[in-house]
């Protein structure tokens, strides 16, 4: 495999876009990283380079329920360039992605606290919680366990 991983900090820049793309949600954000240099002295802000992220599924939910613009973050995930020309007769324009596999509050900036995310979990056929039906559509007989 040819994939390229990345592991980058940085802060949000704007709100989280939640979309469903088929049947699967998808949340994506901007992260702006900044390198820092200690130069005679001193510390000097580098370039800021903006990252698109996407987020999948599960990891999209709670990154709905848990980022905020401005917060700092840690995100790891494959990374691409999109490469898109437009209509008229401008440069092609690029720009960096990160494919999430997760994200984090980056604890070197501040404080989070934790709650485990609860998501429903579907029932199985036959689990009391859900009537059996015939195939004619009719409630099935109760079926008794074995004693």
């Amino acid at each position: 495999m040819n994939e390229s991983y990345v592991t980058l900090q940085g802060w949000v820049g704007g709100d989280v876009d939640v979309r469903e793309v088929g049947e699967t949600t998808v949340a994506s954000f901007r992260v702006g990283s900044t390198p820092r240099y200690h130069r005679a002295g001193t510390w000097v802000n580098g370039e800021t380079s903006w990252y698109t992220v996407n987020c999948w599924r599960g990891l999209a939910a709670n990154v709905r329920e848990s980022v905020r613009r401005g917060d700092a973050v840690v995100v790891h995930g494959r990374v691409r360039v999109d490469v898109w020309k437009r209509d008229d007769d401008a440069p092609s324009s690029t720009s960096w992605v990160v494919d999430a596999t997760f994200v984090g509050h980056d604890l070197t900036k501040g404080t989070s606290a934790f709650s485990k995310a609860t998501r429903p979990q579907p029932l199985e056929p036959g689990d009391p919680g859900e009537p059996v039906r015939s195939a004619v559509g009719a409630p099935a007989e109760p079926v008794q366990p074995a004693a």
